[in-house]
C-alpha cells in the first residue's frame, strides 16, 4: 500500500523551508568586490566574492521583510576597505533601527596582525562574539611608506620627476628618503581623520567614551578574556554556539511548523530581485548603475586573469553614458566610481560624458567608493552631486610625471644604449638619458596647463574660485569628511545615499537599481553596431600584463598616468 503521507512529506518540507524564518547571513572572508566583471572571465573568477550593492541592497530589503528575522555576518582580519565598511556599517545601524538582532561573530580580529577596521565594522551590530582563543587586534590606525632612494642610488638610478604641488607626492618613495613636510602633513591629517570615525564609531557602538576607546586601543591587541573582561565583546563562542543561540531565539515558538534557517544576504537578494524584475516588468523605467573602477585610461575597460585589478576604460565608460542618456528608461544614473586617477586625457573624456548627459536631463549623481581621487575626483565633476563616504579618500587635485634613469646602472651591468634622434626632443621620454632645459620646459608646460585645467575645472563644478581650489588642491588628498568641509563634495553617504539622491533628482521614489548597460550571453556574441549602440559599453577586455602595472607603476613608468593618487594607501 502506498504511504500518502510520506509522498507528500518532500512537499510539506519544501513548504516550510519557504515559509521559515529566514536568519540573513554574511561571510566576508571571501572578499567584497564593488562591480561585476563585464567579462566572461572575470565573472566567473568573482564568482565567490559578494558585490556591496548586492549586499546594501539586500540588507536593506530584509529589515522590512517579516520574513527575516536577524542578521549575522563572519568577519575576519582581512581588509575590505574604509569606505566600504563604513557605508555596511550604516545598513547594519538600518537594520537594527528595524528592531531585528545583529550578531557579528569572529575566529580573531586580526591574527598576530592590525584588526582595528574589521572590529570597527563589528561594532555596528549590537552583539559581537569572539572564538575563546581569538584577538582584538585593536592596535589603531597608521599609514606606512618604503622609500627606495638609498637603494635606487646604490643601483645607478636618477629618478627625475615634476609635480603640481607639494603635495603630489608619489614619486617621493624614489626621491626621497623619508617624509617630506608637506607628505607628512597630509599623511597624518588623513590618519587623525579617519582615527576620529574609528574611536567615535566604536564608542557609540559599545557605549564607552572615546577616551576610553583610546585607552584600550593603546592597549592593544587583547585577548579574548580582556577583550570580554572591557566589553569590546559580548560573548566568547565557537561558531556552532553562535548559530545553535541564534537560530535557536526563532524556532517553532516564533512561528509554529517553522525552524528558522540561514540564507547568504547575497542569495536573498537574487531572489528578491529576479521576482522585482518580473513583477515591473510593465514598468521599465529605474535608476542605471555605471561602474567607474580601476585605473583610468582610454579605450576599452580591462581586467587581467592575473589580478593586480581593473582598468576603466574612457571608451567603455562613455558608451555606457551615452547609451543612459538615450534611454528613455532610464530616469537618473547613479556613477560608481573607484579609482585613484590615470590618464588626464581618458579622465577629461569620462568627464565629459557624464557632464552631457547631466545637461540632457538625465541626472547624474556621483557615488564615491573607498577611493576617488586625482582622475578619479576629476570624472565626478560632471556629475550633478557628489556623495562620499567619511572615509573615502578623494581629492589630490593635482598632477606629476617622472620618469628613471638608468644609465649608472646599465653601465654597471655592462648595458650599452646608443640612439638616432631627429628632432631635439625625440628622445625625451627615454630612460637613457635625463631631460635637458628644453625639455624640462616642455615638461613644467604640460604640468602647468594640466594643473589650470584640473582646478578651473574644479571651480567652475563646484561654484568656487581659482584661489579656494588652489589652496585645496595642490595635490592634497582628503578623507571624505574633509572634503565636505571644504566644498569638495556635497553630502556624506554611501550608495544607498547616492540612490536616495538619484530617485529624488527623477522623481520616482520606487524607482529600482539596475547596473547598466547589462548584456546577455548571445548580446555579448553580436558586435555593436557602432559607438553609440549600447551593446559597445559592456564589451571589457582581458589585459596579460595585469598585476605587473603596479610594478611598472612603481617605477615610474606611464602604467597610470600623471593623474594619479600618491603612494599606496595602505591604511592599517
Amino acid at each position: 500500500m502506498v504511504d500518502v503521507a510520506k509522498l507528500l512529506d518532500p512537499v510539506s518540507k519544501a513548504r516550510r523551508r519557504r515559509s521559515a524564518p529566514l536568519v540573513l547571513e554574511i561571510d566576508l572572508t571571501e572578499g567584497l568586490s564593488d562591480e561585476a566583471p563585464a567579462d566572461p572571465l572575470g565573472q566567473l573568477l568573482a564568482r565567490r566574492h559578494q558585490r556591496l550593492s548586492d549586499l546594501i541592497e539586500g540588507i536593506r530589503r530584509g529589515a522590512h521583510d517579516p520574513r527575516v528575522v536577524a542578521l549575522a555576518a563572519r568577519i575576519d582580519g582581512r581588509p575590505l576597505g574604509f569606505a566600504r565598511v563604513q557605508e555596511l556599517r550604516a545598513a547594519v545601524v538600518a537594520f537594527r533601527a528595524a528592531g531585528k538582532p545583529t550578531v557579528a561573530w569572529s575566529e580573531s580580529f586580526g591574527d598576530f596582525g592590525p584588526g582595528t577596521v574589521p572590529y570597527y565594522l563589528a561594532t555596528a551590530f549590537e552583539e559581537i562574539a569572539l572564538l575563546p582563543t581569538g584577538l582584538v587586534g585593536l592596535t589603531g590606525l597608521g599609514m606606512h611608506t618604503t622609500f627606495f632612494r638609498s637603494a635606487i642610488d646604490k643601483l645607478g638610478v636618477e629618478y627625475q620627476a615634476g609635480a603640481r604641488h607639494e603635495y603630489k607626492n608619489a614619486v617621493n618613495v624614489f626621491t626621497e628618503t623619508g617624509y617630506t613636510d608637506a607628505h607628512r602633513e597630509a599623511a597624518g591629517r588623513i590618519v587623525e581623520s579617519l582615527g576620529e570615525q574609528v574611536v567615535e564609531g566604536i564608542a557609540e557602538g559599545r557605549g564607552l567614551t572615546p577616551e576610553r576607546v583610546r585607552e584600550l586601543t593603546d592597549r592593544g591587541p587583547l585577548l579574548a578574556g580582556e577583550a570580554l573582561e572591557t566589553g569590546l565583546v559580548d560573548r566568547l563562542a565557537y561558531r556552532d554556539e553562535v548559530y545553535a543561540d541564534l537560530l535557536g531565539r526563532f524556532g517553532d515558538g516564533a512561528r509554529p511548523g517553522a525552524s528558522a534557517r540561514l540564507q547568504y544576504v547575497t542569495r536573498y537578494h537574487h531572489r528578491h530581485a529576479v521576482a522585482s524584475r518580473v513583477s515591473t516588468a510593465r514598468s521599465r523605467d529605474h535608476i542605471g548603475l555605471i561602474s567607474g573602477i580601476g585605473v583610468i585610461a582610454t579605450g576599452r575597460s580591462r581586467r587581467s586573469p592575473l589580478g593586480g585589478g581593473a582598468t576603466m576604460g574612457s571608451d567603455t565608460v562613455t558608451a555606457a553614458f551615452r547609451a543612459a542618456r538615450e534611454d528613455d528608461t532610464v530616469k537618473a544614473v547613479v556613477f560608481r566610481v573607484d579609482s585613484r586617477g590615470g590618464s588626464a586625457v581618458a579622465s577629461d573624456i569620462i568627464r565629459r560624458e557624464v557632464a552631457l548627459t547631466r545637461d540632457a536631463g538625465t541626472p547624474v549623481i556621483v557615488s564615491m567608493g573607498d577611493f576617488a581621487g586625482s582622475g578619479g575626483y576629476y570624472i565626478a565633476l560632471g556629475g550633478d552631486l557628489i556623495v562620499a563616504q567619511p572615509g573615502t579618500l578623494t581629492g589630490s587635485i593635482g598632477v606629476y610625471t617622472a620618469k628613471p634613469v638608468l644609465t649608472g646602472l646599465m653601465d654597471r651591468l655592462g648595458v650599452a644604449t646608443d640612439s638616432i634622434d631627429g628632432a631635439a626632443h625625440a628622445g625625451m621620454f627615454g630612460t637613457d638619458r635625463g631631460f635637458s632645459d628644453s625639455e624640462w620646459e616642455r615638461i613644467n608646460a604640460m604640468l602647468d596647463s594640466i594643473y589650470r585645467d584640473f582646478t578651473g575645472k574644479v571651480a567652475e563644478a563646484r561654484g568656487m574660485t581659482p584661489e579656494q581650489v588652489h589652496e585645496v588642491a595642490r595635490g592634497r588628498v582628503w578623507t571624505g569628511r574633509d572634503a565636505r568641509d571644504r566644498g569638495l563634495v556635497d553630502e556624506l553617504g554611501g550608495l544607498e545615499t547616492a540612490v536616495r539622491l538619484a530617485r529624488e533628482k527623477a522623481g520616482m521614489p520606487g524607482a529600482a537599481l539596475r547596473p547598466y548597460p547589462s548584456a546577455g550571453p548571445l548580446e555579448r556574441l553580436i558586435p555593436a553596431e557602432s559607438s553609440e549602440d549600447r551593446a559597445a559599453a559592456p564589451q571589457g577586455r582581458l589585459d596579460a600584463w595585469g598585476s605587473l602595472a603596479e610594478i611598472s607603476a612603481r617605477l615610474g613608468l606611464p602604467a597610470a598616468g600623471p593623474l594619479a593618487m600618491p603612494g599606496s594607501w595602505e591604511i592599517g
